[in-house]
């Protein structure tokens, strides 16, 4: 899964992460490939091995056929991820973006254009058809020239672990799946607390020391989901807390405090900033059911 041999690439966030590569056709036999990698990531999974290189979040949410969102794409593309919580945010009669239902992108430098609905060039984007068009560009973002490649791949993986059994029977989610394939890091909480810098709030404040006691407190499997909860992947980088990687290359996990949020409220994570926001909790205990909560049973950036 190296992708020097461009069967997969870096996502552009974070970078230990892979994604198959729109351009995988450069190789005539791609799609043999793929249905290799395919039995080769199933092999892993039956036999309790893990695999070097993980998947971004995403693309293990596809191998489960679960829905993908407009957070999602956070996860891979923060600029592309802004621009569309602009278009969804913004009064597009005031702005005149002139944006229509398609959709053009590069693949080995050739230009390319997509309709995202029959017709779609001629469809403009307005207020009230907006969300759908966010809707179907997400869906486009991740199918985008690798619709075939992701068959390949899937009908590989399911001739050594039928889909079904992790889609219904067992109900594994994504950051299950990328456990059971990449194993869980012994995260050392104390070079995690020695690689952390602070927003509106310093190390010696009340909600950060609970923040670290209640990291302390968990088990290696819930700091896992902590780390994929703030960053996106349970995999570190060589040298730990200290080489995180972010949407601009190396990035300190970061802790900001919103003085102005309810304290009912739930933390927030920006995984392409390794940042978490966290509401003035007023007892340990208040911290503690709020963070469980947010990374056992929620996702990512839009958190209330």
């Amino acid at each position: 899964m190296n992708p020097m041999y461009c069967l997969f690439e870096y996502t552009s966030t974070n970078n230990y992460c892979l994604q198959i590569n729109p351009a995988s056709e450069v190789n005539p036999e791609h799609l043999l490939y793929f249905h290799f990698v395919g039995r080769f990531v199933a092999m892993a999974l039956f036999h309790g091995c893990f695999i070097d290189n993980g998947f971004s979040l995403p693309f293990y949410k596809r191998i489960l056929g679960q829905p993908l969102s407009l957070k999602d794409i956070e996860a891979i593309d923060n600029s592309y991820y802004n621009s569309l919580v602009f278009i969804r945010d913004s009064d597009l009669d005031e702005c005149e973006l002139g944006l229509y239902f398609s959709a053009s992108y590069e693949v080995l430098g050739e230009k390319r254009e997509h309709e995202l609905k029959p017709g779609g060039a001629n469809i403009e984007v307005t207020n009230e058809n907006k969300l759908e068009y966010i809707r179907l560009v997400v869906d486009w973002r991740f199918s985008r020239s690798v619709e075939r490649q992701t068959e390949y791949f899937l009908n590989g993986f399911n001739e050594v672990v039928p889909l079904q059994l992790l889609r219904s029977e067992l109900r594994v989610d994504a950051r299950d799946l990328e456990v059971l394939l990449c194993g869980m890091h012994a995260i050392d909480v104390d070079d995690w607390e020695r690689n952390t810098k602070y927003k509106n709030c310093e190390a010696g404040c009340q909600q950060v020391r609970w923040f670290w006691q209640a990291a302390r407190a968990m088990d290696q499997a819930r700091r896992t989901r902590l780390l994929q909860f703030v960053t996106g992947t349970c995999r570190l980088p060589v040298g730990g807390f200290s080489h995180l990687l972010g949407s601009n290359g190396e990035q300190q996990f970061c802790i900001e405090l919103l003085s102005a949020c309810p304290p009912t409220s739930l933390p927030r994570s920006h995984t392409c900033f390794n940042r978490l926001d966290l509401p003035p909790y007023q007892t340990f205990e208040q911290l503690q059911e709020k963070l469980l909560f947010a990374i056992d049973e929620t996702e990512g950036f839009s958190q209330e």
